[in-house]
């Protein structure tokens, strides 16, 4: 094993899972050139090591008809940590949250299905005691979307 967590093996079935998500350890296993238990083994070390978080699919929130994809920073009174983020977590346009350092405390990936539909949601965002201040800036387009493969190509050096 590798300082990085993966060997070469990992990092065929991580690329093999994500070119193909809805295939089976057996066509996995067929794909790489290895045992089924081998694969099997593997898939679950990566689980356990928390390196695999999920198979569930991957969403095209536009498709689902939030094509407004915003960024909210907040700044959070000292001490009110958890009672913003507990009130977050209630409000489904906020996909994801993040404490942060520098300017504003979190920083918050947010949805809307309109512009007016988001000042909606950032009303709502601030309705819980603890924000002092917010920012709001919109996103225009995508222009990298979310990845990991390249991290894991490069965790693999031969």
């Amino acid at each position: 094993m590798l300082p990085s967590g993966i060997d070469e093996l990992d990092r065929r079935l991580i690329a093999a899972m994500a070119a193909a998500p809805r295939a089976g350890v057996l066509e996995l296993a067929r794909t790489l050139g290895v045992a089924r238990g081998t694969v099997q083994a593997r898939l679950d070390k990566l689980q356990q090591r928390g390196v695999v978080t999920g198979f569930g699919p991957d969403l095209d929130v536009a498709a689902l008809g939030y094509e407004v994809l915003a960024f909210a920073t907040l700044e959070i009174v000292q001490g009110r940590l958890n009672d913003v983020v507990d009130h977050l977590r209630d409000i489904p346009e906020v996909l994801e949250a993040h404490a942060t350092s520098g300017l504003g405390d979190l920083h918050c990936r947010v949805v809307a299905r309109t512009n007016a539909h988001l000042q909606t949601v950032i009303n709502r965002i601030l309705e819980v005691q603890g924000i002092s201040r917010s920012t709001t800036v919109i996103a225009l387009s995508g222009q990298i979307p979310y990845r990991v493969l390249p991290l894991v190509h490069a965790a693999v050096r031969p």
